[in-house]
């Protein structure tokens, strides 16, 4: 008898934080359910895949880069031209791992490795995290029928929503039971309404100023806030200066563990990417989703179903102002019931348990392709 070996997975998701950090929750979650199994990722030297992928103790093969035209039109027609080399590369890692299933999430990375998937029969399994399906995913749904999303609203053949991929320490997170130990750790009061701000890893200019000008609105409702500005940031911003006995008002450059940040926290103020909108929901944080006025207003699409759902509040982010803060945000921070309202609101929109959902299938579709005659 054969003994079966090891289940062999590559991951596609590179280039964006985006991207990476779903893929990578994916494997870790693999790992836990398959110790064994052999996961390989491509990236690039473009974008943060050299960064990130080792980092998180995955072994990683580089790739040529090829852009793709954001819309299906004539310019993609031209890039199969621009992929072979990319292609080729994939394939060649594909063979030399033995490859039994594609993993993509899309990006730089992905359409490469699935061309090269489907030239040799082997299963793909796409998720999108994002609400406007990318081009290589778009692409992709024609190549198989295992496709998965964050949200129902994504329209794709085939698809099944479950979220996206998190972080164990943020799918499991107990908001209640940490929230006085993460309120010490930034040095927070324990009692009293907590604004988090943040505007994602590289921070944002027009969430910072919004914010540090309502300062003094905030601590006169008696709102405590954590404001991550982002690493380059932190010469922009005005800190108010400390006032004693009046609501704190915390300024970091960067904070490593999030669940910290949002157990401390009763509600946000932030952009709406595909993870940051998906880690909220988990938890059960509602927020003030202010997108980035960027790649056709991709950011919005995310953050509609939540506040659609009651889960949050949406501005454009030329009429996010101090006074807008004082004016939406402040009347239902500081109002226990309506944070308790919105918050169930948006646990509801949310989903734990991607990561598992997602192993667990790519594990049943690589038994599926060993009965039907894949390598072992």
């Amino acid at each position: 008898m054969t003994a079966v070996t090891a289940p062999r997975i590559v991951v596609a998701g590179g280039h964006s934080a985006g991207h990476i950090e779903p893929a990578m929750n994916f494997a870790d979650a693999l790992r836990r359910l398959a110790p064994d199994a052999e996961i390989t990722a491509l990236g690039t030297e473009r974008g943060l895949d050299t960064t990130l992928i080792p980092a998180r103790g995955y072994p990683l093969e580089l790739i040529p880069p090829v852009p793709l035209p954001r819309r299906l039109n004539r310019a993609l027609l031209a890039t199969p031209a621009r992929l072979n080399a990319s292609v080729r590369a994939a394939g060649d890692v594909l063979d030399r791992v033995r490859a039994e299933a594609v993993v993509g999430f899309g990006g730089y990375v992905a359409m490469p490795a699935y061309v090269a998937a489907r030239r040799r029969h082997i299963p793909i399994v796409i998720h999108e995290a994002n609400a406007r399906a990318g081009v290589a995913n778009r692409v992709a749904v024609r190549m198989t029928r295992h496709v998965f999303t964050a949200s129902p609203d994504v329209r794709l053949p085939n698809a099944v929503a479950i979220g996206i991929p998190l972080r164990p320490a943020i799918a499991t997170l107990d908001r209640a039971a940490l929230r006085t130990q993460a309120r010490e750790r930034f040095g927070l009061k324990p009692d009293g309404p907590v604004l988090l701000v943040t505007g994602g890893s590289q921070g944002a200019r027009a969430i910072n100023w919004a914010v540090s000008q309502a300062a003094p609105a905030l601590r006169a409702a008696g709102v405590q806030v954590l404001h991550i500005v982002g690493p380059n940031n932190v010469d922009d911003v005005a800190v108010p200066p400390d006032v004693p006995g009046a609501a704190p008002y915390v300024v970091l450059p960067y904070v490593d563990e999030m669940q910290y940040a949002y157990a401390a926290a009763d509600m946000v103020l932030c952009r709406s990417g595909a993870m940051t909108c998906a880690e909220l929901t988990a938890v059960g944080l509602p927020a003030a989703y202010v997108p980035l006025p960027l790649r056709g207003g991709e950011q919005r699409l995310n953050a509609v179903p939540i506040v659609d759902a009651g889960g949050g509040l949406l501005v454009d982010n030329d009429d996010l102002t101090p006074q807008w803060i004082v004016d939406n945000v402040v009347p239902r921070i500081t109002e226990p019931a309506t944070v308790a309202a919105m918050s169930a609101a948006a646990a509801h929109a949310g989903n734990r348990d991607a990561d598992v959902v997602l192993a667990r299938h790519v594990l049943n579709v690589v038994a599926e392709h060993r009965q039907l005659g894949g390598t072992q």
